[in-house]
């Protein structure tokens, strides 16, 4: 069975499940586990979010024993899980197909809040950056040339079990609206931590702290020990998951995640 679900980061300890603190994984499994009680739940994602980070349309698969059928299992489990959880729809897959593995690719959103004032209802969802009126052409501008398969070594975090650092950003964009900046990243796969390292390293150059040439430099020498800044988790949203073959209706997958709307500047002090 595959899941189609979305959920708040900022109430977990990431999707993996942790000795002590709550994770989405845990929390579903159990869920899981009160409606198909004939095996043990193991729910597997197409992307282990780290803590604090959201999801519009993660993906997850596990094996169901028991006769519930497919269009049951929202609502059904939704009236089991925490309201910071929400599973938006659920697709009956083959035995062979795998949420990780099946996958095309997955998107990201970063969303930055540029403006001076603070918001409230920002504040959860958004990094707010708001010394500097932040470049967003050269953000841009140097993020198209990370575009295609490279090693991006310098924005893999420690820890990471992969064998190599290599992977293929296959559509980025970076937009101004008002005060936001919106950034979004499309790889086949992304290095642990790689999303947050790189918007780091972005605003700095859109603050001016760090020229393109250097932020060339860092990433294709793969110079990690240079990357020291990364985007706190919040601004962060796993926006869908592709496959060959689309499992949910596109009103649950696609783009679930709101976009903010601020027009012009949201403060009386605008950013110069």
């Amino acid at each position: 069975m595959a899941l189609c679900l979305q959920y708040d980061g900022g109430a977990f300890c990431g999707w993996q499940r942790q000795p002590r603190d709550p994770s989405v994984q845990a929390t579903l499994e159990a869920a899981i586990a009160a409606l198909d009680p004939h095996r043990p739940a193991l729910a597997v994602a197409a992307g282990r979010t780290d803590s604090g980070v959201h999801a519009a349309a993660q993906v997850v698969h596990f094996d169901a024993a028991g006769p519930i059928p497919a269009g049951r299992w929202p609502k059904a489990l939704n009236g089991r899980l925490p309201p910071t959880i929400r599973v938006r729809a659920a697709a009956e897959v083959p035995s062979d197909w795998h949420a990780c593995f099946s996958a095309c690719y997955r998107r990201y959103r970063y969303t930055i809040h540029n403006g001076r004032a603070p918001n409230l209802f920002l504040a959860p969802w958004s990094w707010h950056r708001y010394r500097h009126r932040l470049d967003e052409n050269a953000m841009a501008s140097a993020l198209q040339e990370m575009l295609g398969h490279h090693d991006f070594a310098a924005f893999e975090r420690a820890g990471s079990s992969r064998s190599h650092s290599r992977t293929t950003l296959q559509e980025v964009s970076l937009e101004r609206h008002g005060d936001l900046v919106v950034a979004e990243l499309q790889a086949s796969g992304f290095l642990y931590g790689m999303v947050r390292l790189l918007m780091g390293q972005l605003v700095a150059l859109g603050e001016g702290r760090l020229s393109q040439a250097e932020l060339r430099r860092r990433w294709r020498t793969g110079d990690r020990a240079a990357v020291k800044e990364a985007a706190p988790p919040q601004g962060l949203c796993l926006l869908r998951v592709g496959y060959r073959q689309e499992l949910f209706p596109r009103a649950a997958w696609y783009d679930c995640q709101p976009r903010f709307q601020l027009a012009g500047s949201d403060s009386p002090d605008p950013i110069r």
